[in-house]
């Protein structure tokens, strides 16, 4: 039997030889039938082109259309029939996941990394006089410190941010199927975080951007693994002293997160009327981001404490040098902040407790809250501005 194709079927990129692409004065070497005829050969997924030999004037089925109706509703328009693909609904949910993922991400990792920045400096600088427990004076600092040193002052450290986070998973990966207990990549990251915690905090001013590269918290971070390379102070801790307080960290902010969520997600579900919408996004993805928001917010406020003593053990012996957060400005320097060392002495961990208890009392231990405050603002206002987007979306689509 001879086959029913065009003389011009070439396989998956087959087009009608009356496609605009072609151009109008392009020949047809097929005989027998009008152009248009041809337009009943180009097939759309989820059919494969050429699996079928089909007559003249047969339309391939759809999955949407049943066996054996060939010439069901649609099939005298030809070429003019809609193409069959993802419904438009879900076309949306799908554009609303990765929109709202992508903005969540990007806030957290991008736009919020100049308050993480000023949130550790603050930790770490026992000399300052003014604690920053507000977002109002935090911003005003940083402002001043931007002016002073350019924009990229206060997203200095972030491509080591990016490093850890990527070994965190990693480790996360490998250990979750040896052990129950994945959280403890934590303490497989520690010396990576402690070289990124260093990036994060050291003054532009003293640093050399010459002699610096992407892979410094990792050559850092094994150097401090294995005690090698470059000669810090005699105050330097070794990584065993920080092994309590890091674990003890990621395992509490851990439960403590995940317990906020889920009461948060228990609230939202009786407060509801009716039942969720799986198909509408607002119901789809917000209120699990809602919930890791407001999770994250307890857990790092609870936490905060514990975050100061270990950023403070992190940095000890390591002459890294910070901007001064008092906002005071050198007179002859150019306008620039003053830096600042950092050249704590404590012995360990319940040491520091203790010494910050002593001589800063309770709100030394809330030094940068500030920061944190305007950090998790501006989370939930893009959030929340993003929910009304796809909101106003969402009415002008069903309006069309």
């Amino acid at each position: 039997m001879a086959s029913r194709r065009p003389d011009s079927f070439d396989g998956l990129g087959y087009r009608g030889r009356d496609d605009p692409l072609y151009g109008a004065s392009y020949p047809l070497r097929s005989t027998g039938g009008p152009a248009e005829l041809h337009h009943h050969w180009v097939t759309t997924p989820p059919d494969i082109p050429g699996s079928r030999n089909l007559h003249h004037g047969e339309r391939t089925p759809q999955y949407d259309e049943p066996l054996g109706e060939p010439g069901g509703p649609g099939a005298a328009a030809g070429g003019d029939a809609p193409q069959p693909g993802v419904p438009p609904a879900e076309q949306l949910n799908r554009f609303a996941g990765f929109g709202i993922g992508l903005v969540s991400l990007f806030t957290e990792n991008v736009l919020a990394h100049p308050c993480i920045v000023f949130r550790r400096q603050c930790q770490v600088n026992y000399h300052a006089c003014c604690y920053h427990l507000t977002p109002f004076s935090a911003v005003t600092v940083m402002y001043s410190i931007t002016k002073a040193q350019g924009l990229k002052s206060l997203w200095k450290g972030m491509g080591s941010t990016f490093i850890v986070h990527g070994v965190t998973l990693g480790a996360e990966g490998i250990i979750s199927e040896v052990t129950p207990l994945p959280r403890l990549t934590a303490v497989v990251a520690l010396p990576f975080y402690c070289a990124s915690l260093i990036e994060t905090v050291q003054s532009d001013i003293v640093r050399d951007d010459s002699a610096s590269g992407l892979l410094d918290c990792v050559r850092e971070g094994v150097t401090r693994l294995f005690g090698v390379g470059a000669p810090h102070s005699r105050r330097l801790l070794p990584l065993s002293c920080l092994l309590l307080p890091a674990a003890l960290h990621a395992i509490l902010r851990y439960a403590i997160a995940a317990s906020i969520q889920r009461v948060v997600l228990w609230l939202h579900q009786r407060s509801r009327k009716q039942r969720a919408d799986a198909n509408n996004p607002l119901d789809a993805y917000f209120p699990e981001l809602a919930a890791a928001w407001a999770g994250s917010l307890v857990a790092d406020i609870a936490l905060f404490p514990l975050e100061t003593a270990l950023h403070r053990l992190g940095l000890q012996g390591t002459r890294t040098i910070i901007d001064a957060t008092d906002g005071v400005v050198a007179v002859g320097n150019g306008g620039s902040p003053l830096v600042l060392p950092v050249n704590t002495q404590y012995d360990g961990f319940s040491d520091c407790l203790h010494s910050i208890r002593r001589k800063e009392g309770v709100a030394g231990f809330y030094r940068g809250f500030g920061a944190l405050a305007a950090q998790y603002a501006l989370h939930g206002a893009l959030l929340a501005a993003a929910r009304t987007l796809l909101r106003l979306l969402l009415l002008e689509g069903r309006a069309g």
